[in-house]
């Protein structure tokens, strides 16, 4: 009701102007006719019609009134050059800032609501930019004042930074329009003030800030530089370390530019993810299911019975999966591509030379203009008394381990709770371990709402696996007896014997090594970079685990992209890497889809939602499967089908995530999804499903009275017109 009155009255003011004519006074015409009116009233009482006069002008900028330059004209012509200027700076000013704060007040939080995510950009610029950006609008009379007033209401900028930004940046062209009123008589139009070579002139004076910032960063990348010979000439245009994801897919776009490329890799094309990772853990998983399906064939009808299988034979399909995609991944692909393809260890020696220690003995070096370093990461191991004497394996380690083994292990401790272990526990349960699976946090998979934790977890026991959260592991222990963890919980501590351990508690970036050190690269948990995926030397990129926050393949392809169109046509164009939409899976049964905000986390960041759930019991494809464990949740934003975050837990989530994906990257909504023609029966009708849930918590309760009314009316019943 605040607002909607402020509007009320800034509106009437608005219209009350033009209608009492007093609009004419703030043209050209007006203030010659009036002047010498004026200069009586003002000569007789000075300081009163000096106040007024500042109440006016102060009236007219806040409500973004046309005539502000007559007025600075009018106090050029009463109060002369010095008073004139004194007063216009400081009218000027404060009802630029009144504005400014109207418009904040009835419009940013409406605008921040709906445009959040499209303007966090925005809004980190003008945290760290605003007072600099703000002064070179000033600085350039081309951009109307009003409307700069009342777009930075809209951002975050502080009042007081916007406040004295303001009357620095405005003095400029008060001073030329308080002079020119001192020569009033001799002025026809506003045009006489503004000369296109004044206009430019201000337009140079705009300018220059930016011209001074981009010098002083430049002065700034040279200093960087300092100490460094930079070579007249350059080997390559690109070299890549590192031939994971984010290092193939910044190959393969610089072979598609024409660059002369160098990828260097000192062990496996493909990296984690095909090696160790997601390929070998998926075929493990697909093999676990089935034995699994086979366990429980009683639900499709069938007969139950024991799963026959050998390990070893499956460790060899998953192997054999690797193998079959290795090609797509392979020094001869890349080649063919026009990629020079190097097995060896690489280091930087300086901005742009790179030293590679070549795996069959040698040394060579190779300059190149830009640098790509997708180096990835590894699995991190606990500092864990006791744990090398009894042996462990990781999520690395286990294929080629494990292919050694008869038969699975026969008592299974998995470290770590997130999605690594919960996938590798499950799965190895269900070909037969018992597994114990420990984690400190009080949940498994902490990233996700507490609902999701709690299915994962029922799911994951119900295959046998003994979820231990809440126990911190303290040592291992080895004797003729056996090896067993010693776990504190609730202040006591117990043994769990094991004959293999697997340790998946989190992955760490691979830093060390390759130089940064020597070269002041900073780094933290990852190698720190800027939008634009530059380290401290902007020729050096980072993408991948190494450059975090999200370690996933399809992020690290992302990243890649950005940062190799940057290295190679930066001075043409660049793109800033863009998170606003990153969807993962953790590929358990059932499987854990998200993207975006879930409860937790829009609770921890103030953002207000509404939620919209289906139930995979009420989805027909889900019912014919036998798989009706599960749901779409949607956040929205309140009383708006803007999609804030999906979690889609059931089987094929994965799959079902990739429509809110596509949804949210285009700002489409809810009923973009309602509105499309989905296949019956299919698992992807859950996602029409949950926009139309939405739909129905929002329809127009009175409008749907009214339609009662009226169908009532055409049935011709009388009586039933007055029942809704």
């Amino acid at each position: 009701m605040k607002k909607a009155l402020i509007l009320i009255v800034v509106t009437l003011f608005f219209i009350g102007f033009f209608y009492s004519g007093l609009s004419h006074l703030l043209t050209l015409e007006g203030l010659k006719a009036g002047l010498n009116q004026f200069e009586n009233q003002r000569a007789a009482a000075p300081i009163l019609v000096g106040g007024a006069f500042l109440l006016f002008y102060v009236a007219v900028t806040a409500l973004s009134l046309p005539g502000a330059a007559i007025m600075t004209l009018a106090a050029g012509a009463l109060f002369g050059m010095l008073w004139g200027s004194i007063i216009v700076s400081f009218a000027s000013t404060i009802g630029a800032t009144l504005a400014f704060l109207v418009s904040r007040y009835l419009l940013r939080d409406a605008i921040q609501r709906r445009y959040g995510d499209r303007l966090r950009v925005v809004n980190e610029g003008i945290a760290k930019e605003g007072a600099f950006y703000l002064f070179t609008l000033r600085l350039i009379p081309i951009f109307p004042f009003f409307l700069i007033n009342l777009l930075l209401g809209l951002t975050s900028i502080r009042t007081v930074t916007f406040y004295w930004v303001s009357q620095l940046g405005m003095l400029a062209v008060t001073l030329v329009y308080v002079n020119a009123g001192t020569q009033i008589a001799q002025l026809d139009s506003l045009s006489d003030i503004l000369s296109l070579p004044t206009l430019l002139s201000f337009a140079l004076l705009g300018l220059f800030p930016l011209i001074t910032k981009q010098v002083l960063a430049a002065i700034k990348v040279r200093r960087i530089y300092t100490g460094y010979q930079k070579p007249k000439h350059f080997d390559r245009n690109l070299v890549v370390i590192g031939a994971g994801s984010g290092g193939l897919v910044s190959a393969y776009i610089a072979a598609t530019l024409k660059a002369k490329i160098t990828l260097i890799e000192a062990d496996k094309m493909g990296g984690d993810c095909l090696n160790t990772g997601c390929v070998p853990s998926k075929a493990l998983i697909k093999s676990a299911t089935l034995a699994h399906q086979i366990r429980h064939a009683d639900k499709y009808g069938l007969e139950g019975a024991k799963p026959q299988f050998s390990f070893p034979k499956i460790m060899a399909r998953v192997h054999q999966i690797i193998r079959t995609i290795e090609p797509h991944d392979s020094i001869e692909r890349y080649t063919a591509l026009g990629v020079e393809v190097i097995q060896g260890y690489a280091r930087l020696l300086d901005p742009w030379t790179v030293e590679i220690a070549l795996k069959d003995g040698g040394v060579q070096h190779l300059t190149s203009r830009t640098i790509v370093l997708a180096t990835g990461a590894r699995p991190f191991v606990p500092p864990l008394p006791g744990l090398e004497a009894v042996g462990y394996v990781t999520s690395d380690t286990l294929w080629d381990e494990f292919s050694k083994l008869d038969h699975v292990p026969k008592r299974l401790v998995v470290l770590g709770g997130g999605p690594i272990g919960c996938e590798l526990a499950q799965s190895f349960a269900r070909l037969g371990s018992q597994v114990s699976q420990v984690e400190m946090a009080p949940r498994l998979l902490i990233r996700e709402d507490a609902e999701v934790s709690e299915l994962a977890k029922a799911s994951l026991e119900q295959d046998g696996v003994q979820v231990l959260t809440q126990h911190q592991a303290l040592r291992c222990e080895h004797d003729s007896s056996g090896k067993r963890l010693i776990v504190a919980h609730q202040g006591a501590q117990k043994a769990i014997e094991f004959d293999a351990l697997l340790c998946a508690v989190g992955r760490t970036a691979r830093l060390q090594g390759y130089g940064l050190e020597a070269l002041g690269i900073e780094t933290q948990r990852t190698i720190v970079t800027n939008g634009y995926l530059q380290t401290l030397y902007p020729n050096i990129y980072a993408v991948g685990d190494v450059a975090g926050p999200y370690q996933f393949t399809h992020t690290a392809a992302h990243q890649a992209w950005v940062a190799t169109v940057n290295a190679l046509l930066g001075p043409f164009k660049k793109f800033k890497v863009d998170y606003r939409v990153i969807p993962w899976t953790t590929f358990i049964d059932p499987e854990v889809a998200r993207v975006g905000l879930n409860e937790q986390e829009a609770q921890a960041q103030g953002i207000a939602y509404e939620v919209t759930r289906y139930g995979l019991d009420e989805l027909d494809r889900a019912i014919t499967d036998s798989a009706t464990q599960g749901f779409v949740k949607v956040l929205t934003q309140p009383g708006k089908d803007r999609i804030l975050g999906v979690t889609i837990v059931g089987e094929r989530s994965g799959d079902l995530l990739a429509e809110f994906v596509l949804t949210m990257q285009h700002s489409l909504g809810l009923n973009k999804i309602l509105n499309t023609i989905h296949v019956y029966p299919t698992w992807a009708e859950a996602n029409k499903y949950a926009a139309g849930q939405w739909k129905r918590a929002h329809a127009p309760q009175r409008v749907l009275a009214w339609l009662a009314k009226y169908h009532a009316w055409r049935r011709g019943g009388v009586d039933s017109i007055s029942r809704p």
